[in-house]
């Protein structure tokens, strides 16, 4: 058995920490702050792939010498528009109407790096929403969960039950595509389930 593998993951995100553990991978968290601001005119896919670039750099800078990286981004686009985080109750709501029974895609790019040398992949997911009614949207926002979530749902929690369709990448969704995650670490040397 060859020894463990650690990945430096350059994310606050608990659900990305969760998901490498799914996959077996050993993770440790390096903290670093980027701005994740859109620059006017930057096309949805521009942009998460620009942050996540900025992260795993970031990253790379704060772990130590060699180490292996990985940083992700994840957008919600509506149309042209990227629905990140809700500021408050308000916005919140007015991104579930925005949402109820609409298509939208889920952007998350993920970068691995060791180095100057960086790999990054951008997974694109759709999701249909089925319609909402403006009751359930209240009730939900109540529950706390979509305050801290890009497009203001977790399709992983409560949220599920507005989905009614996916094409693409469920775990990319979530905030991490597992399948080219694991393609990239593999290119690095990271094997998966090394704590299986």
């Amino acid at each position: 058995m060859c020894s463990e593998r650690l990945v430096h993951l350059a994310s606050a995100s608990p659900r990305r920490r969760e998901l490498l553990e799914q996959i077996g991978v050993p993770v440790t968290l390096v903290r670093c702050a980027v701005d994740e601001q859109a620059l006017p005119g930057e096309a949805p896919a521009d942009y998460v792939q620009r942050v996540t670039r900025d992260k795993v750099v970031a990253g790379v800078a704060a772990a130590p010498a060699g180490a292996v990286v990985l940083a992700a981004d994840t957008a919600v686009v509506l149309g042209d528009r990227i629905l990140g985080k809700p500021g408050d109750r308000q916005q919140g709501l007015a991104m579930l109407r925005a949402l109820s029974g609409r298509e939208h895609q889920v952007m998350t790019a993920v970068a691995v790096a060791q180095g100057e040398d960086i790999r990054l992949e951008l997974v694109s997911t759709r999701v249909r929403f089925r319609p909402l009614q403006e009751a359930e949207i209240k009730a939900y926002w109540d529950t706390g969960e979509p305050a801290d979530k890009a497009g203001g749902y977790g399709i992983q929690g409560l949220g599920a039950v507005f989905v009614e369709h996916l094409a693409g990448s469920y775990s990319a969704v979530v905030g991490l595509p597992l399948m080219e995650t694991a393609r990239l670490l593999a290119g690095f040397g990271v094997p998966c389930w090394q704590s299986r």
